[in-house]
C-alpha cells in the first residue's frame, strides 16, 4: 500500500497488525524463522479481511542464543521503546484495533506492555498473540507429535527451511526446561549443541501444511472476532 491507500482504508476501518520476531539460532532452519513465520501467518490471515500488516520487527529478545553465530538480540529496555515508537506512530495515523503478532517467546514482556500502552492511549486496543501457541494451533501441534519445541519440526515449513542442507533423521529428546532456564549463553550452547529443543527435525509437508491451516485461521478469526468488530 502507497500511503493514499492507507489513508483511504482508515476512513472505513482502523485495524492493522503488527508482526514481532526475532533473529536467532533454530538449529538447521534460517535465522529468521521468527520473522518469517509471524508475519506471513498474519498476511495471510489479514488479506480476506483486507487489514493491512505491517513489516515484521525483525529483532527481539534473545540473550540466551548470543553464542551461536548471527543471533542477535536487544535489550529489553530498548525492544520496548522500539515497540513504542511504532505503536505511537500507528495510532497517530488513525490505527486503533492493532494485533500483535508475535513469533518469539523472548518477547513476552511486550504482552505487559501494550496493557499499559493502550490503557494510556484513549480508544486503543492491542491484541497481544502469540501465533505458535494459540490455543487451536497448540492442540494441532500436540495432534501431530507432542515431542515439538523450538528448533524442532514445529517450525519446520517449506518456507523456513534452507536449501541443501540435510536435517538428522532422528528424534531429539525434549531438553530439561527448568535447567535450560538458569544456563548462561556459554553453557547453553554447550547443553544444546545445535539449537534443537526437542522433537523430530522434520515432518511432512501434509502435516505442516495442515498445522498452518490452523494457524491462519485462528489468527483470523481473532483479526476479525469481537474485539475487531467493535466500535
Amino acid at each position: 500500500m502507497n500511503w493514499m491507500q492507507v489513508e483511504a482504508y482508515l476512513k472505513r476501518d482502523d485495524r492493522a497488525v503488527l508482526p514481532l520476531g526475532s533473529t536467532e539460532q533454530h538449529s538447521y532452519l534460517r535465522l529468521t524463522v521468527d520473522c518469517i513465520l509471524p508475519e506471513r501467518v498474519a498476511a495471510e490471515a489479514a488479506e480476506p479481511l483486507g487489514v493491512p500488516v505491517f513489516p515484521v520487527l525483525s529483532y527481539g529478545v534473545t540473550p540466551y542464543f548470543r553464542e551461536y553465530p548471527g543471533s542477535i538480540s536487544l535489550r529489553v529496555e530498548t525492544h520496548l521503546a522500539v515497540v513504542r515508537d511504532i505503536l505511537d506512530g500507528m495510532a497517530h495515523s488513525g490505527f486503533r484495533r492493532i494485533m500483535i503478532c508475535n513469533g518469539h517467546g523472548g518477547n513476552g514482556a511486550v504482552q505487559q506492555f501494550a496493557q499499559e500502552w493502550a490503557a494510556d492511549h484513549a480508544g486503543c486496543r492491542v491484541l497481544f498473540h502469540n501465533w505458535w501457541n494459540a490455543p487451536k494451533t497448540w492442540a494441532r501441534v500436540q495432534a501431530i507429535d507432542p515431542v515439538a519445541s523450538h528448533g524442532s519440526w514445529m517450525e519446520n515449513f517449506p518456507w523456513t527451511r534452507l536449501r541443501g542442507i540435510e536435517v538428522p533423521t532422528s528424534q531429539r529428546a525434549m531438553v530439561d526446561m527448568e535447567k535450560v532456564r538458569m544456563l548462561d549463553p556459554v553453557a547453553m550452547r554447550e547443553y544444546i549443541p545445535d539449537g534443537n529443543y526437542g522433537g523430530l527435525y522434520e515432518r511432512s509437508d501434509a502435516d505442516m501444511l495442515s498445522l498452518w491451516q490452523v494457524a491462519v485461521e485462528e489468527t483470523r478469526a481473532l483479526l476479525d472476532g469481537p474485539w475487531g468488530g467493535a466500535s
